[in-house]
């Protein structure tokens, strides 16, 4: 699909609605500089994505994390 949109003085461009509903777009976006320009992507989820640190988190939960965070500084505590 090629849509043509304006961009206004302050360089907001509305992103049509066929498009926003198909790719779960809401509030927010990722804007990616390409060589061929400009992409916008999907915000992901913190459970979708998680970047450079992907691979340490082994596809543990949040809450999994900071449960072993706190055990880790509670060990680390007791052999002050």
């Amino acid at each position: 699909m090629t849509q043509i949109v304006s961009i206004t003085s302050k360089g907001q461009a509305t992103i049509p609605k066929e498009l926003r509903e198909k790719y779960g777009m809401r509030d927010k976006a990722l804007v990616v500089e390409t060589d061929e320009g400009i992409l916008f992507k999907p915000l992901p989820t913190p459970g979708q994505d998680r970047g450079s640190l992907k691979q340490l988190m082994e596809n543990k939960t949040a809450l999994e994390l900071v449960e072993e965070a706190r055990r880790h500084e509670a060990k680390q505590s007791r052999r002050r």
